[in-house]
């Protein structure tokens, strides 16, 4: 990592230990900045992992340990198309089948997840935006995704053993 870097960076705090990200503000500058003011006002805290899948990614940002949504503002404009790949260790925006309905949660690839990119303006080819790179603490991530999970209601992927984000604040050099 370039410590001249001018990018922003985020420290995610876990129970499984810390993530380092850098974002990529010339990239994406409305979900960086969405994603920051989430940062800033704290939101994260507390919030949990609830969806680890095996060889794909980790998601979380939106619920509390007690599976309950937290509120959010309004989506951002999905910029999946500014180029960069869902490839290993990079961060984007979790959303439903809508393209423009992403808010808070985020995931991190655990792997390259092409089929996740940017390929065409339509429901189908729009993708999931990708906003950062883990900068140090891939191995807390590989950790994270090989928690034993369970099925909880509509979560599929929940870790049995939750792991909690205890803060997300900017990480300076």
């Amino acid at each position: 990592m370039d410590q001249a870097t001018s990018q922003p960076m985020v420290l995610i705090e876990t129970s499984s230990g810390d993530i380092l990200v850098e974002l990529f503000p010339d990239k994406a500058p409305a979900t960086v900045a969405n994603f920051l003011h989430y940062v800033d006002e704290g939101f994260y805290a507390g919030t949990i992992f609830h969806r680890v899948i095996k060889d794909f990614m980790i998601q979380g940002g939106g619920l509390s340990m007690r599976m309950e949504e937290k509120p959010t503002r309004p989506p951002v404009h999905n910029e999946a198309a500014n180029g960069l790949k869902n490839t290993r260790g990079t961060l984007a925006m979790a959303r439903t089948t809508d393209p423009h309905s992403a808010a808070a949660q985020f995931f991190i690839n655990t792997v390259d997840n092409p089929e996740l990119d940017h390929s065409a303006p339509d429901a189908e080819g729009f993708g999931y935006c990708v906003f950062g790179q883990v900068a140090d603490g891939m191995e807390i991530v590989d950790k994270i995704a090989k928690s034993k999970v369970k099925a909880q209601g509509e979560h599929e992927a929940l870790p049995v053993d939750s792991v909690v984000i205890t803060s997300v604040s900017r990480f300076e050099l």
